[in-house]
């Protein structure tokens, strides 16, 4: 979630009218999804906990956030993984 507010909010080569555009898409998102920025952090603590059962991810490159297409709201990550864990099987 803070990548996706640094990116948003960060000076870049874009125009102030591309800025301003993604500033509003991530305020319409937030809104009709009605998750604080804090309740995304929590979910995106959960998801990785989940995915760190399963693979060692590094978490400064993974992105992970809301994204609105085609009528839709799409919760969209990218998680870099560093290796499989080797897990032993189920008694």
């Amino acid at each position: 979630m803070k990548n996706l507010i640094n990116r948003l909010f960060s000076r870049s080569d874009t125009s102030s009218k591309d800025d301003a555009k993604n500033r509003l898409k991530f305020l319409l998102i937030h809104d009709q999804v009605d998750l604080t920025p804090g309740q995304m952090d929590a979910m995106k603590t959960e998801i990785f906990e989940v995915i760190r059962k399963y693979v060692v991810i590094d978490p400064e490159t993974t992105d992970f956030r809301l994204e609105r297409a085609e009528g839709q709201i799409a919760l969209v990550s990218s998680v870099s993984v560093r290796k499989v864990v080797q897990r032993s099987p189920a008694a």
